[in-house]
């Protein structure tokens, strides 16, 4: 593990394109009591293939961080730029296509769709975006998690893991450039945890994208190529 200064946390391998680079940025949120400045500047820039793992104690700004990196959280300054798109300025619209075509995304809860199978949870993404393959990307990717038994299998009839095993699966299966995680093994006990993690780093690995994991788990963090740590709302040694 790569512990990275400060002065050092927003340079990437400098021969390799930036999958992921962040300039000043900033969020503010409104409160009661006033503004609350959750991000203040923070620089990063992560190599495509890279995998980082995000740390800091609770409310240091590691999700804030990823939801602006997925466009689910609008910056209140700075630029953001993901697989070669710049997120300012864009519509909600434009945004769900960038995260659609070049970002997977794996939250701690597993944000699974009651009413479909397995398979269609996977699928649903790729289809609406036109896929031709759709189905058949899903089939591969929930066998490649070791689901290939539960493809008919509703949520409610899954455990923790085999939920999140399925969100793996439809975080990857459209292939995308990037990967968003943000404590994927909270829900889940340490074995069935341990088993998920290796399933991400296998499958990022395999695939060549580039992983971003926020965690609050050191020795988890350490097994990403280099570790960022946050403290309140910017990048701390």
């Amino acid at each position: 593990m790569d512990v990275v200064p400060a002065s050092q946390a927003s340079r990437a391998a400098p021969s390799q394109q930036a999958a992921v680079s962040a300039r000043h940025l900033r969020l503010t949120l409104p409160s009661t009591a006033g503004p609350v400045n959750i991000l203040r500047g923070v620089d990063l820039e992560v190599a495509a293939g890279e995998t980082v793992g995000i740390v800091g104690p609770s409310g240091s700004g590691k999700t804030s961080l990823l939801m602006l990196l997925a466009g689910l959280e609008r910056a209140s300054g700075g630029s953001v730029v993901v697989a070669g798109h710049d997120l300012a300025g864009k519509d909600e619209d434009a945004l769900a296509r960038i995260r659609r075509d070049h970002i997977g995304i794996v939250f701690q809860a597993f944000h699974l769709i009651p009413t479909m199978t397995a398979l269609e949870n996977v699928a649903i993404g790729m289809e609406l975006a036109g896929v031709a393959d759709a189905m058949a990307r899903a089939e591969a990717g929930l066998r490649a998690v070791g689901l290939g038994h539960r493809l008919t299998h509703l949520p409610g009839q899954l455990s923790g893991g085999e939920q999140q095993r399925v969100a793996l699966a439809r975080a990857l299966a459209p292939r995308p450039a990037v990967i968003l995680a943000d404590e994927p093994t909270g829900n889940l006990d340490q074995a069935t945890g341990a088993m998920v993690i290796d399933l991400l780093f296998a499958l990022t690995r395999e695939a060549g994208a580039t992983l971003l994991l926020v965690t609050h788990d050191p020795a988890l963090a350490a097994r990403c190529g280099r570790v960022v740590h946050l403290a309140d709302g910017q990048v701390a040694a």
